[in-house]
C-alpha cells in the first residue's frame, strides 16, 4: 500500500534548476527502486532517471545525463529529481514510479507503483 507523491515542478525560465521530489506514504521505501519518467502533450512516456533500492546504482537517459541526478533519502521515504539547465524540450509531466524488482530500469511496465505527476514547464 505505499503510495507515491511528487512535488516541486513549477513554471522557469530555461537555464533555471529544478528539484523535485517523490515522498512515499510508508516506511519500506528504501527496499524498492526508484525511477522517474516524462511524458509530454502527444508524447509516450519516457524514461528520465532511476536508482536501485540500496542507492549505489544509478541509470540516465541519453537527453538528460549530465543535466539530472537523482538521488534518495530512505530515511525520509523521499526520491529526488535535481534538474538543471533545464530546456524548453524538458516540459512534460515528471512521473515518479517504484518497484521491487528487479528488473529493466528504462522501462514503465517494470514499476508497480506510480505517483500522480506533476507539471515542469521550461520557457524559451
Amino acid at each position: 500500500q505505499v503510495q507515491l507523491v511528487e512535488s516541486g515542478g513549477g513554471l522557469l525560465h530555461a537555464g533555471g534548476s529544478l528539484r523535485l521530489s517523490c515522498t512515499a506514504s510508508g516506511p519500506t521505501f528504501s527496499k524498492y527502486a526508484m525511477g522517474w519518467f516524462r511524458q509530454a502533450p502527444g508524447k509516450e512516456r519516457e524514461f528520465v532517471a532511476a536508482i536501485n533500492w540500496g542507492g549505489g546504482s544509478t541509470y540516465y537517459a541519453d537527453s538528460v545525463k549530465g543535466r539530472f541526478t537523482i538521488s534518495r533519502d530512505s530515511a525520509k521515504n523521499t526520491g529526488y529529481l535535481h534538474m538543471n539547465s533545464l530546456e524548453p524540450e524538458d516540459t512534460a509531466v515528471y512521473y515518479c514510479a517504484a518497484t521491487l524488482g528487479p528488473g529493466d530500469y528504462y522501462v514503465t511496465t517494470t514499476y508497480t507503483i506510480w505517483g500522480q505527476g506533476t507539471q515542469v514547464t521550461v520557457s524559451s
